[in-house]
């Protein structure tokens, strides 16, 4: 056999036992190095060596001759992520389909050229200091399930047309400090879980404007207005909903105590009227707290674990199967202070378990028990006459 055989046979060899990589990603890898570095105490880019196999770097994911997962930064508890910029070149990744980066240092604005990447299933940039706006053309990824680009520096508005995403399953845009309105996502039909708490966001909701898919929706810490309950009602699958720090207006739907949730968090709205289940409420943690709410305390809120109704406008009796509940630790917090309460039928020498918390003070009653109330409850026990005769 002639030299030339040989040759032939070892560079089959050589394709045999390794996959050589698309010339594109290569490139793209070699751009998104030079952009980005290891913050102190990080080693994510020690083993990224270009004379090896690209596609045995940490990190990256491979079919065939492709880049389809990049997984930037050490993604164990405590490390210190990465500093730098994301490169444009990111997007001749052309099978790319998920895209993480690990909490850390990255800066500067979310490259346009992401909705470049048609294979997109899964966005996840958060934690880090992204700033400048979410680029309109994220509605080009018909593929994306998965947007997460929280507890960043990103400005601006929301881009209505994300909410046309057809497969976009979970959106999570909070803490940042993004304005605007948040868009329609009544066509988001595969829509599960959306945060957007912790902006500037501003506006009312429209009745229709979310999907009835939602399980998971935080929208608290921003300045919403309006009324709320033809929009809730409509959403009987939520498990999880905080509305709180807003500016909502209106009443509470009744509906809303017999969906599948375990945390309701409405507090510190301005929310009116009575609140009247019309079944036993099995949600393990209610807040209603900082509002205008009216009305006697319903006993079918007695089976709440966490009850939160402080700061209202609540009148009467507090129903004696609230005071059941406590002795027997099925309540651990109740906190009933600041409002127009006249009576609770307990014992003075009732014993509250070690697990459970009570707090009557500032109503229109001397509180029979002497029980541990939060700072913030201050120091008066009784609500002055006057402002309990106008009741």
């Amino acid at each position: 056999m002639d030299v030339a055989s040989y040759f032939l046979l070892f560079v089959c060899f050589l394709q045999s036992v390794i996959a050589i990589l698309d010339p594109n990603d290569f490139l793209a890898l070699q751009s998104i190095r030079k952009s980005l570095h290891d913050v102190p105490g990080s080693n994510f880019f020690a083993s990224w060596d270009f004379t090896a196999d690209p596609c045995n770097f940490p990190g990256v994911y491979c079919v065939d001759d492709k880049v389809v997962a990049l997984n930037l930064g050490d993604p164990r508890a405590g490390s210190p992520g990465l500093t730098g910029k994301l490169d444009h070149s990111i997007s001749k990744l052309s099978a790319l389909a998920d895209l993480t980066v690990v909490p850390g240092r990255i800066y500067g604005p979310l490259p346009q050229s992401i909705s470049q990447l048609k294979n997109l299933r899964f966005l996840g940039v958060s934690r880090n200091f992204i700033s400048g706006e979410i680029p309109p053309g994220l509605s080009q990824l018909r593929n994306i399930r998965t947007i997460d680009l929280s507890y960043n520096q990103l400005t601006g508005t929301i881009p209505p047309s994300i909410g046309t995403l057809p497969l976009l399953t979970n959106l999570i845009l909070c803490h940042n400090r993004l304005s605007g309105s948040v868009p329609s996502f009544a066509s988001a039909f595969s829509l599960t879980r959306l945060e957007l708490k912790h902006n500037a966001l501003s506006g009312s909701l429209a009745p229709y404007s979310l999907p009835p898919s939602l399980h998971y929706l935080s929208l608290s810490w921003n300045k919403l207005t309006g009324p709320v309950d033809r929009l809730l009602t409509r959403l009987n699958r939520l498990n999880y909903l905080d509305l709180g720090l807003n500016q909502f207006t209106g009443r509470i739907p009744t509906e809303i105590f017999s969906f599948p949730l375990t945390n309701l968090q409405l507090e510190r709205n301005q929310f009116t009227g009575p609140v009247q289940p019309v079944n036993e409420v099995t949600i393990q943690t209610v807040d209603l707290s900082y509002n205008r709410l009216s009305g006697q305390v319903s006993p079918m809120l007695a089976s709440v674990q966490n009850l939160y109704l402080n700061n209202n406008w609540f009148t009467g009796q507090v129903p004696g199967s609230f005071v059941e509940r406590l002795l027997a630790a099925g309540i651990q917090i109740l906190y009933l202070q600041h409002n127009f309460l006249t009576g609770i039928a307990i014992s003075p020498t009732a014993e509250i378990p070690v697990s459970s918390t009570l707090c009557l003070q500032y109503n229109c009653m001397v509180p029979p028990v002497q029980t541990a109330c939060p700072f913030n409850a201050g120091k008066r026990k009784i609500r002055p006459a006057q402002q309990c005769n106008r009741r």
